[in-house]
């Protein structure tokens, strides 16, 4: 399954971290944009899922083009489903697009034989093997369970998060 939501539990630590200068929502949709090449690679039956999308190369125009569209989209839907939240900014859109997508590739890279992280800088992937499949979905759940407690403290304290 290319669309994984154990990604998104690294992005509830950076969103109790940033605060209103990070979006959460731009960082999951970053995340889904990031597989759209693997999905694509399933469809087709392509032998390297993970190619350019997952390169740093990639990481960057993927970020670039989810933070332009992720705040616009992100703050309809707050605005739609009535959410409190801080004023939606450019910044928290990037810094969410741009750590989405830079996190996908250092996750991605630890399981995926067919991956060049660090094209065009260098090539080969020194992280592959650093933990199992296993060891990474219950540390991203985990790292989100508490992620996510930190963001609802301080939206029951302060009224937003």
């Amino acid at each position: 399954m290319p669309f994984t939501p154990f990604h998104f539990g690294p992005g509830a630590v950076f969103k109790a971290v940033g605060g209103r200068h990070f979006s959460f929502m731009v960082f999951c949709g970053s995340q889904v944009l990031m597989d759209i090449e693997p999905l694509i690679g399933i469809l087709t039956q392509k032998p390297i899922l993970h190619g350019t999308s997952h390169t740093l190369l990639g990481a960057l125009v993927i970020g670039t083009i989810a933070g332009i569209i992720g705040k616009p989209i992100s703050a309809m839907v707050l605005r739609w489903r009535s959410i409190p939240h801080y004023p939606f900014t450019w910044t928290s859109s990037f810094i969410g697009a741009y750590i989405g997508t830079f996190s996908h590739i250092l996750l991605d890279a630890v399981l995926h034989s067919d991956m060049s992280p660090w094209w065009p800088v260098a090539t080969g992937n020194r992280l592959l093997g650093l933990a199992g499949y296993d060891q990474m979905h219950v540390a991203c759940v985990l790292v989100g369970l508490f992620g996510a407690a930190v963001v609802a403290f301080k939206f029951k304290t302060k009224g937003r998060a």
